[in-house]
Formats: structure tokens, C-alpha cells, sequence
């Protein structure tokens, strides 16, 4: 029986396998006052290489003024309009549905024939699998809506945007995604399983505004253990230019998007340099007690290394570091997106190589890496969020590889460490270890 993971994003390990039997897909389309342009859509729907008999189409509609005119075989549910509701009109489309896979389109966004089909591949066989599909643009002012999109869109194609065929190419259409690979998901060209869609909870309806609900909604299933992956193959058009050539695109937007993200995405190059966040990107568990001198270091050198961490002390009477609103007294679990478990202080005398080990972790193949010196001895474990869900989910940690590596400037402690020579930096490791 073929297993229903692959070993970290490698999706491309399934090329050429497909689902048999086909599973029941439903599409969920988001509309808000746009006739010509939901009409258009539908009649592409109405055309895919799918069979119909185990395609279900489903309407959300976000309070458009009068009548939402669709077939009798589409499916319509509505919610009252109460301003920019796309994340919770997406989620009333899928409570309206019974598909085993979903697929998300906007209803000025119409996909090619075998649309479907391509997108939904990944999601059939593997109920970890996020695809995104290619969203190119076209300009379909005064053609009719049961034109074909292919040749509708003939002649009038727009520019695509470049930063996302770019990542695309670099990426190996994400074979090689990492954390920021959220940004690549276009939440008007995705699809999934039911069954992560239901675990990770659906889009944050939160968002009240334009963008970011996507990527926000990308990050967290990534978190999860999602594979990622974009399906070339998988081609809709959107009635327009993209979203910087728009008429009404405008900086004051863009910055309102990044600003909503700041604190839902903790990782580099998404979150704040500097300014304090609420959620976690990395924890470091220390088990059991030890000696003041030996955990005051292990804690300074670690906060010193990732300032925005979490420290987590089992020994609650380490009562000469609560001050400090990053180090949390007692057994407290915290969900990051590495944790490091430790059952014994260590000291960080040169960051480069763990820094590097922790930023990577969870991106590729490897879950977890077990530390060790230079004799072997335990300088903990770290562990990916990534993998943690993994094996939740499996059962088993087989969905990711560990390894066992010789952490470059990462020391253990004795129990008497010089505390002076620490604070005042000029000891080295004979007077730590």
C-alpha cells in the first residue's frame, strides 16, 4: 500500500503517479458583485476534463446587492455584507461542501480545461499536499462569458508578475520551499485535502481587509506540515492586470497587508527585526536544575544568540532570571517553530552554526538533529514544528530524517562556571567547561 506522506517536501517523488479512484472535488468560488465575470468562470468550470459526476462547484458569496444568478447544478450560500469577508466567505463555501479535496478559485479567475485535474493531483494522494496553480492574466473586456477561455484569452494576454515566476524557477515550482515560501501561495489558485483544511483550522477570518489572508493561511499549514508545491500545468486566468497594475493598488495597502502579518509569521524577513512578538519562532527547554552560575549563562548566551526567543526552565527556582519576560519558569509548553531540548545547560560561545542549523531546520529533508561535542556528549535536541506534526499525525517519524551532527561553538557546562568571565567576555571555554 503506497504511504500517505512523502519525506519532507519531496512531492516530486509522486511525477506520474495519480489517483485511482479519482476523489470528489469541490470548488469552491468566492464572488462579490462581478455577473460577467462569475458567469465566465462557471462556464469554465462547466468545460473542465473532470468528471462531473464527482465535481461539486459551491458559490460564497460576500454579500453581493440583488440576485447571484448560477446554474441548478451549482451550489449558492451567501453572507450578509459586512465589508471584505474573503477569508470567511471561503470557509462558509467549504462548511457548504463534501468533496474530499478543495479547491479555491475567485470568480474573476477562470481556470483552463484541465485545471482541476492537474491542481487536485497532489491533494488525491496526499492529504498533506497544498498546490498552487498558475495565475496568468488577460484582458476579456466585451467577450462573451461562454467563450472558451483559451481562446479568449488568445491575443490579450497581460504581463504575469515577475518576482513569482522568478521564485518559482528558483524554487523548483517549491520543491525547495522553506518558512517565506507562504508568499507564493495565490489563494485564488489553490487546492487541498479536506482533512488538513479541517486540521489547521481554515482561513483566519480575522482578516477583514485586502490580502494576507492567504498567506497567513499558507504559513500556518506550511507550520503544520504541509507539502507544498506549484503546479505549473494548472493555468487560470484573472480577468485584469495583477494586483500591483491595478488601478486602485497603492503602497498604503501593501504596508497595511505587511503590518497585519508582522505578528502571525515570526520568521525572518517577515516579522519585526527587532520589536517584540507574541509568537514564538524558537524555544530552548532546559530540563531539570542546575546550578545558578551554569543556568544564568546557558540562558544569556541562548537569549543572546536569538533575542526573540522563549528560554523554558523546568527549575521554577530560578528566581534570578524571572525578570525577564522571555524566560518562563516551570513546565510550560510553548509551540514554536524549533524547539531545543536540553537536559543540561550549555553555552553559545560562537552563534553562526546554530543559528544557521535552526534557520534551516524543517526546509528540506531533516525534522530533527540531535547535537552532540566533539566526545560525543549531548548538547540536546532540536526539533521542527514541521516534524512534530508530522508524527502527530503518522505515528511515526519516518515523514522526516534525523541526524546527528558535531555543533561548531555550542559547549557544555560544568556545574562552576566562571560567571565573571562571562559577563565580563573575556573568558574562553576552560572557563566554562
Amino acid at each position: 500500500m503506497r504511504r500517505p506522506w512523502v519525506v519532507g517536501n519531496r512531492w516530486d517523488t509522486l511525477d506520474g503517479t495519480h489517483p485511482d479512484p479519482l476523489p470528489r472535488v469541490s470548488v469552491i468560488v468566492a464572488h462579490y458583485d462581478q455577473p460577467g465575470e462569475l458567469s465566465r468562470t462557471l462556464h469554465a468550470l462547466a468545460a473542465q476534463d473532470y468528471p462531473r459526476e464527482l465535481l461539486e462547484i459551491v458559490v460564497a458569496d460576500d454579500g453581493s446587492p440583488g440576485v447571484v444568478d448560477v446554474p441548478d447544478d451549482v451550489i449558492l450560500v451567501r453572507q450578509e455584507d459586512q465589508g471584505f469577508r474573503l477569508a470567511a466567505v471561503r470557509n462558509l463555501g467549504v462548511r457548504a461542501s463534501s468533496g474530499e479535496v478543495l479547491c479555491f478559485l475567485d470568480a474573476d479567475t477562470v481556470p483552463e480545461p484541465g485545471y482541476v485535474r492537474a491542481l487536485t493531483r497532489l491533494p488525491a494522494l496526499l492529504p498533506e499536499a497544498v498546490t498552487v496553480g498558475r495565475r496568468r492574466h488577460a484582458d476579456f473586456s466585451g467577450i462573451d462569458p461562454d467563450v472558451s477561455v483559451v481562446e479568449a484569452a488568445t491575443g490579450r494576454e497581460l504581463a504575469e508578475p515577475g518576482w513569482l515566476a522568478e521564485a518559482y524557477a528558483r524554487s523548483q515550482d517549491l520543491l525547495e520551499a522553506d518558512d517565506r515560501s507562504y508568499r507564493f501561495v495565490i489563494g485564488a489558485v489553490i487546492a487541498c485535502s479536506r482533512r488538513m483544511f479541517d486540521e489547521v483550522g481554515g482561513f483566519d477570518e480575522s482578516f477583514t481587509s485586502y490580502g494576507g489572508e492567504d498567506w497567513e493561511w499558507a504559513h500556518r499549514m506550511w507550520q503544520a506540515g504541509a507539502v507544498v508545491a506549484h503546479v505549473s500545468t494548472a493555468v487560470a486566468w484573472h480577468d485584469g492586470p495583477e494586483w500591483a497594475g491595478r488601478a486602485d493598488f497603492g503602497l498604503d495597502r501593501a504596508n497595511a497587508q505587511t503590518m497585519r502579518l508582522l505578528s502571525a509569521i515570526p520568521v525572518p524577513g517577515s516579522a519585526p527585526r527587532a520589536l517584540w512578538s507574541d509568537t514564538v519562532d524558537v524555544v530552548m527547554r532546559l530540563r531539570g536544575a542546575h546550578s545558578t552560575a551554569a543556568g544564568f549563562i546557558a540562558a544569556d548566551s541562548f537569549l543572546a544568540t536569538f533575542p526573540r526567543a522563549r528560554l523554558v526552565l523546568e527549575d521554577a527556582g530560578a528566581t534570578e532570571l524571572r525578570d525577564d519576560p522571555r524566560v518562563v519558569l516551570g513546565s510550560d509548553r510553548l509551540d514554536a517553530r524549533v524547539t531545543w531540548d536540553l537536559a543540561r545547560p550549555v553555552v553559545i560561545l560562537d552563534p553562526a552554526w546554530i543559528v544557521d542549523a535552526v534557520a534551516r531546520l524543517g526546509t528540506g529533508e531533516v525534522g530533527t538533529i540531535e547535537l552532540v561535542d566533539d566526545e560525543g556528549t549531548s548538547l540536546g535536541r532540536l526539533r521542527s514544528r514541521r516534524a512534530t506534526r508530522r508524527e502527530q499525525r503518522w505515528g511515526g517519524s519516518a515523514a522526516f530524517t534525523t541526524e546527528q551532527l558535531v555543533a561548531e561553538g555550542v559547549f557544555p557546562l560544568r556545574s562552576d562556571p566562571r560567571l565573571e568571565a562571562w559577563v565580563g567576555g573575556w573568558g574562553g571555554t576552560s572557563s566554562f567547561c
